[in-house]
């Protein structure tokens, strides 16, 4: 099937809407949201969902909202980043890797009271291969097959091995769904999770209830996900009774002012802000030039800036410290005499370079610091914005008219779409990359990682692009609060253990 790239680089950048208040508030800001629909507890956050089709709405706030609450899937992704059963009790793997037959749970029933059964989970899987408009579809093309085998055996077969897609069917793209629960997507999803949506209000709140018909152990509370304008607002609510949890708390200088009984925990994410270099573009087509970028750029200094202190350094990749080939070393140490160097052999000395930011808080203040940093390198820097997001995505995204810009990617173990294919926006096109991410993809899975790891090594010899850093989730919660983890090992924000203690 031939997907449109931009409505795939929709589904994949759209995703920085889960970070896209950072720094966004100001003293004054103390914007109200109604709560008068409030039900249970009240997890507030600033990044929302505007539709719950994840089928054909790109972005993270949508999966964060419904998987693993409404949605579930064959396969779990454990808090190690493992795999352990979901729907599915077991499954077995042939040798060549290409046949995997589930047994599936018995006993299942979605919300509006149909059987969870090997059929709907065929349907599942074919659906996201044939009707899904999201592009985080192309995940699914590797499947040859999806059909049952009688009431609770399901058998996949794909076209190849493959080390990524059963870790994938873990998150959005393996949701299982009914036929039956197709009409209304948008606001009422219907899924085998310990929650049904009793109520939805786009870019307001989501209200989750408790489904006391639930297969396994029920969720304990009514759960009401709100959305709130800016980070303030959100922290006021919780200091007021409004809320109980904020979620991606994006404003660390407003830590220092929290009443001293809200608790914080700062977890990790897939988010990685990248400083996309057009590798197709002059005088980014020149990997001494990419790498001079990459030593003369402090990510050190964009970390205080930005989170102070409390994002995790990658060294430069483009890897979640979650994820099992995270490098363990740094790849460009800051170094501004080398980059300087690097930019003189490379006579491109005053080259004219433009960095286009999209309107988005946390890219405006990062993108006046690498202007000063690439100046200092020996470009000559202009600094644009593009309105985000229609503007910075059709230009940046689909047309690559660009030379520099940055944004955050948090889709998890997207290195293959980043890295793997030359049309995609960063332009980045090397054959031995492309070679490893599909022989890490196609080998046994023993030496997945380092395949994987020999990959990562590859790319940033290149500097095909800079991460900046790695994303921490923040969570305050209020006392008496517990049972929600901040750590994002895939796409949700899992619910069910979200409790008062009473």
């Amino acid at each position: 099937m031939i997907r449109d790239r931009l409505s795939r680089s929709l589904a994949v950048l759209a995703l920085v809407a889960s970070i896209s208040t950072v720094s966004a508030c100001s003293a004054g800001s103390t914007a109200v949201v109604d709560t008068s629909s409030q039900t249970g507890l009240v997890v507030a956050t600033t990044s929302p969902a505007n539709s719950l089709d994840l089928t054909s709405v790109g972005g993270a706030a949508i999966p964060a909202a419904v998987m693993g609450n409404v949605y579930e899937t064959l396969v779990r992704i454990d808090d190690d980043g493992d795999i352990v059963p979901g729907l599915a009790e077991s499954w077995e793997v042939s040798s060549d890797g290409t046949r995997y037959e589930f047994q599936l749970r018995e006993g299942v029933s979605f919300s509006n009271g149909a059987p969870f059964n090997a059929e709907s989970a065929a349907f599942s899987i074919n659906y996201v291969k044939d009707t899904w408009t999201n592009g985080l579809a192309a995940q699914m093309d590797i499947v040859k097959r999806a059909e049952a085998q009688g009431e609770h055996t399901l058998v996949v077969e794909l076209e190849r091995r493959s080390n990524g897609w059963l870790w994938l069917m873990g998150t959005a793209i393996g949701a299982m769904m009914t036929p039956t629960g197709m009409d209304n997507l948008a606001s009422e999803p219907v899924g085998t999770g310990p929650f049904e949506v009793a109520r939805f209000s786009p870019n307001e709140f989501v209200a989750l209830a408790v489904r006391p018909d639930y297969w396994g152990e029920p969720a304990e509370q009514d759960v009401t996900i709100r959305y709130f304008p800016n980070p303030l607002s959100a922290v006021n609510a919780l200091e007021t009774g409004g809320a109980d949890v904020v979620w991606a708390m994006q404003n660390p200088e407003l830590l220092d002012g929290l009443d001293e009984d809200i608790n914080i925990t700062v977890g990790t994410t897939n988010g990685e802000i990248l400083f996309s270099l057009n590798n197709d573009e002059a005088p980014f087509d020149d990997p001494r030039v990419r790498q001079a970028v990459a030593y003369g750029v402090d990510r050190d200094a964009a970390n205080a800036i930005l989170w102070e202190g409390m994002a995790t350094d990658t060294g430069g990749a483009p890897v979640p410290p979650t994820d099992p080939w995270f490098p363990e070393q740094d790849y460009y140490p800051h170094d501004m005499a080398k980059a300087q160097q690097l930019l003189r052999e490379a006579g491109a000395e005053a080259a004219p370079v433009t960095i286009t930011a999209p309107t988005l808080p946390y890219t405006q203040t990062l993108s006046e610091q690498l202007y000063s940093q690439l100046t200092e390198i020996g470009f000559d820097v202009t600094l644009e914005s593009a309105e985000f997001p229609a503007v910075w995505l059709g230009q940046v995204m689909g047309a690559h008219d660009y030379q520099a810009s940055l944004v955050a990617h948090v889709e998890p173990r997207d290195i293959p779409t980043l890295f793997g294919d030359p049309d995609y926006y960063l332009g980045y096109d090397n054959e031995r990359a492309r070679e490893l991410l599909a022989q890490a993809d196609s080998a046994i899975p023993e030496d997945y990682p380092e395949l994987m790891g020999e990959a990562v090594d590859q790319i940033m010899d290149d500097a095909a692009a800079v991460t900046l850093m790695n994303m921490p989730n923040v969570v305050l919660t209020r006392p008496g609060i517990s049972g929600i983890s901040a750590d994002m090992v895939t796409d949700a924000i899992e619910l069910r253990d979200l409790k008062e203690e009473r």
